[in-house]
């Protein structure tokens, strides 16, 4: 672990990021508190696929209760 104040972060950024790349993490701070990380990027996660859990989940009879209308007002369902 690297740890660096923000004046130093800037004057080395480029030695920063090549640490980062190698994986070590970088921690940046401020009047001596630690306020940011650098690490490295690992990319998105993986998107989740709609309807995965279709036919697993059972909504039950209590929870079709009708919608209150200001909450039914606030989604644009209100008639």
């Amino acid at each position: 672990m690297i740890l660096k104040n923000i004046s130093e972060a800037k004057a080395e950024l480029s030695a920063l990021i090549e640490a980062v790349q190698k994986g070590e993490e970088v921690i940046l701070s401020k009047a001596g508190k630690p306020i940011a990380r650098l690490t490295k990027y690992q990319g998105l996660a993986a998107p989740r696929k709609l309807g995965m859990l279709k036919g697993q989940i059972k909504v039950h009879g209590d929870l079709k209760d009708p919608m209150p209308a200001d909450i039914a007002a606030a989604f644009g369902l209100a008639e």
